[in-house]
This record gives structure tokens, sequence and C-alpha cells, in this order.
């Protein structure tokens, strides 16, 4: 089903579904794109607007008409990375492209499978104009109200981020970037955005991940989210200490629903919240019509969707792609 047909009869959480998996239920068919090729692997997609501005830099990047290859001659990490770097910083002085604006100076992993070596690494703000893979982790912050049962903290993003200003989002999260371990990058998120004590962090537990495929006009975004649930007391409040936060709010389960279900709630969190809202039995294949579809697109392929298509060097030529 495509992210508009039918969507009259679709329940209000399958459309928000449809939303953040919007290109994974319509882009990726279209044949626009093209794989993106690193040592012979395919590490992302790239759309005609970004080729279009690659093709001025034909000693870096070889685009054909079934690929988007970055020169085989750049035979280690940090020349590749250095090539392409050099490539994205010409690109943000044109103003070539809006993710550029939101350059951060801290740079993603880009590889061909998570547990693989890295084959470069890229600023965070360029990886969606590639279609790279990106890996984040969120904290679910939440109570046992006496009253209200359970309840979930959410964080208002600042007016003056660079991505999403002003909305509301999970209580912690944050992109895994290189040098950095999944549970190190918990742990300073937590501290940064909602100054969690190390002793509450100790009751941290691992919720599994989600993924979805997500496009804007920004780029594209295959996210896959490490999740994390975080039971505090009652009597804490999070306080932001880096400057990224308005402020927090305490919601319960049914106001949180609500709360995603707006377009105040920003879209690539809204599967987090939701995963958790489901894993405690707040939505459930009894009250929601379209639970089973809601799951899968909760967990989305991505860690096969590329690898799948992994380009084969047959006489030093790289073999043509179907998407």
């Amino acid at each position: 089903m495509s992210v508009d047909s039918g969507a009259s009869s679709m329940s209000r959480l399958l459309k928000l579904a449809h939303k953040f998996n919007c290109f994974y239920l319509s882009g990726l068919k279209s044949g626009e794109c093209r794989p993106f090729i690193v040592e012979g692997f395919q590490v992302g997609l790239i759309r005609p607007d970004v080729m279009k501005q690659l093709l001025k830099y034909p000693e870096v990047f070889r685009v054909t008409s079934g690929y988007v290859e970055l020169n085989p001659a750049f035979r280690d990490y940090e020349e590749r990375t250095a090539k392409v770097d050099y490539v994205l910083r010409e690109l943000r002085s044109d103003k070539a492209f809006i993710a550029l604006k939101g350059w951060r100076d801290e740079c993603y992993d880009v590889k061909a499978e998570f547990h693989t070596e890295s084959l470069l690494r890229m600023d965070r703000s360029a990886t969606c104009l590639f279609g790279i893979r990106n890996y984040g982790v969120d904290i679910n912050g939440y109570v046992r109200h006496p009253k209200l049962g359970l309840c979930i903290w959410l964080q208002q993003r600042s007016s003056t981020k660079q991505t999403w200003p002003d909305k509301w989002d999970n209580m912690v999260g944050g992109g895994l970037s290189v040098g950095h371990s999944i549970l190190e990058t918990a742990h300073k998120e937590a501290m940064e955005e909602a100054s969690i004590p190390a002793e509450l962090l100790k009751n941290l537990i691992s919720a599994g991940c989600v993924s979805f495929y997500f496009e804007s006009e920004r780029g594209l975004f295959p996210n896959t989210e490490f999740v994390f649930d975080l039971e505090l007391p009652l009597e804490f409040v999070p306080q932001n200490a880096d400057g990224e936060v308005q402020k927090f709010e305490l919601l319960t389960a049914a106001q949180c629903i609500e709360r995603i279900l707006t377009p105040d709630f920003k879209t690539t969190s809204a599967p987090v919240t939701l995963d958790f809202l489901i894993r405690h039995g707040f939505v459930s294949a009894e009250n929601e019509p379209y639970y089973n579809m809601i799951m899968e697109l909760l967990h989305v392929p991505l860690q096969t969707i590329y690898s799948n298509q992994r380009s084969i060097k047959e006489n030093g030529q790289v073999a043509s792609y179907n998407i």
C-alpha cells in the first residue's frame, strides 16, 4: 500500500506509521535513487538532486546510470573521509543543500553493516544526502504515578535546534557518533539533556530497537534507534544541562498517544514512543485494528535493505544494481 492509497480507511496510528516510513513505502520503489557504493558495498542511496551536484566532482564520485561510486582509488578510511569532507564543505559553502545548514562538526560512521569496520566518517548533517543508515539512542523516562498510572516524560526541543525546533520529543535522545558506544551515548545524552544522575542510570533497561525509513526535504533517513526504558522516582524532575531543551512535561499514556499524533511532535521520534506504548500494553491488537501492520512498520529491515544489493566486482568492474 502506498502512503496515500486507502488513507481514509487507516487508523490514526497507522497513518503515523506511514508518515515516518514514507520513503520505505513509496520512494524506495520509485527507482529515482541510485545506490551509493564504497569499496564494493552499497552503503546508501542518492537522490537525483544530490547526484546533480556530485557530477561536479568526477575525481571523487563516479555517477553512472546504475549507481554512484566513491572513487575506489581512495584506499583507506582517512583518505576517503578527507575527499568526501572536501566536497561536502564546498557544497556547504555554496549553500547547495538545506541539510548542510545544520553542519555539526560531529561525525557518523559509514559502514557496510553495523558490526563491520567503518569505511569513512561523515558530518552527521550530510548523511541524509547519501541515504546513510544512522543509529541513535533514545531513553523512555517514565514513572508509576499512584493516581494517574504509568506516565511518560517528554521534552520540548529548543527553538534554536538546527532540526525540528520547538517540537516535542522523547525525554532523551541522541545520535551514535564516531568513537562512542551505544551505552556510552545513552549515559552521555541522559546527563546532558535531562541531568539524570549516574545512580538512577543504573536502572536503565535495554528494550530493543526500532527502525524506519523517512524522507523530508533535507534528505533520506534510514534510522535505527536503540531504545532504553528508565523508571524514575516520582519526585525526580528532569533538568536540561546543554541548552537544547525548552522544558519537560509528564504525560499520562493516553495523553502521550494524542501528543505523538499531532504535528507538534518530532516525526522521527514517534516510533520510539509508540513502541513504548505498545510494549506496555496501551496500544494492542484489542484496541488497534492495524496493530500487525504498525508492528511491521516499527521494524523495517534496514540492516539488509542495502546489503542484499551489495555490489560484485568482476574484472575490476562494479556490477549494475536494481532497486
